[in-house]
């Protein structure tokens, strides 16, 4: 399945064996099916489905945006409850268009001094289900993402978990564009849901916008986060774009 540039093996039930073992074996791109992460869906006491997601390093996440987009697109109901590691969210399918509504951010930090290559930079910081630091810069086709992004991606100040790293230019009022290095992929991907809502919620929270912002991928889509900002807090945060089935096998 692919949900904006993001791609995922999606199975049915839990397969037998070390999963974090097959995850990377079916996520390697050359030597087997090749995908960002691995989606396991099944059944859940108090939801309407429950999803696994294992990073195509073997690791496991407590929540994917984009994978919880195609997992709500895969279930096929209107609308439903998905637990995920973050906690249980709301899903709503239009046609190939998809809603999530993430857990409510946190650990949100403004204007954090780092030190890389030698140099002070200011990055942000927010939780959207799992850790994301986001960046402004001018020029983005030219960032260097997978040097930059891996060394803050391990960087003391976010030992011992680690974070995402997300580069952002303003393209406009409301719309920005982003470049992701997303941690477990260790590498640039095409989008990442939950780093689009991180970078969208930061640059709402500068620029004082109280309910939509426009986020264009490297994969070319352009996703929208929902949200309503009361003062520095966010509520109902919402994420839409598409998703589809590839092929089946």
């Amino acid at each position: 399945m692919v949900g904006s540039g993001n791609d995922f093996i999606v199975i049915q039930g839990n397969p037998r064996g070390n999963l974090s073992k097959l995850a990377k074996l079916l996520c390697d791109r050359r030597f087997g099916i090749g995908a960002d992460g691995l989606l396991l869906l099944n059944k859940h006491k108090n939801a309407d489905l429950a999803m696994r997601i294992f990073n195509a390093d073997g690791s496991q996440a407590q929540m994917c945006g984009n994978g919880a987009r195609c997992a709500a697109f895969f279930n096929g109901q209107r609308r439903a409850r998905l637990f995920t590691g973050a906690g249980i969210i709301n899903t709503e399918v239009f046609g190939n268009r998809v809603r999530i509504q993430l857990t409510r951010p946190k650990a949100l930090k403004l204007d954090i001094p780092l030190k890389v290559n030698n140099r002070q930079i200011k990055v942000n910081f927010v939780n959207t289900g799992v850790p994301h630091t986001i960046i402004f810069v001018k020029g983005i086709a030219g960032i260097n993402v997978h040097s930059i992004g891996s060394q803050i991606r391990r960087h003391n100040k976010f030992a011992p978990a680690g974070t995402n790293v997300n580069f952002l230019e303003v393209i406009g009022p409301d719309i920005i564009r982003i470049r992701t290095y997303e941690r477990g992929v260790e590498g640039e991907t095409l989008a990442c849901g939950t780093g689009s809502t991180a970078a969208a919620l930061i640059f709402a929270l500068k620029n004082k916008l109280n309910n939509l912002v426009k986020v264009q991928t490297q994969g070319g889509e352009t996703l929208k986060v929902y949200f309503k900002r009361i003062d520095d807090k966010f509520e109902n945060v919402w994420l839409e774009g598409s998703a589809k089935i590839v092929y089946k096998g």
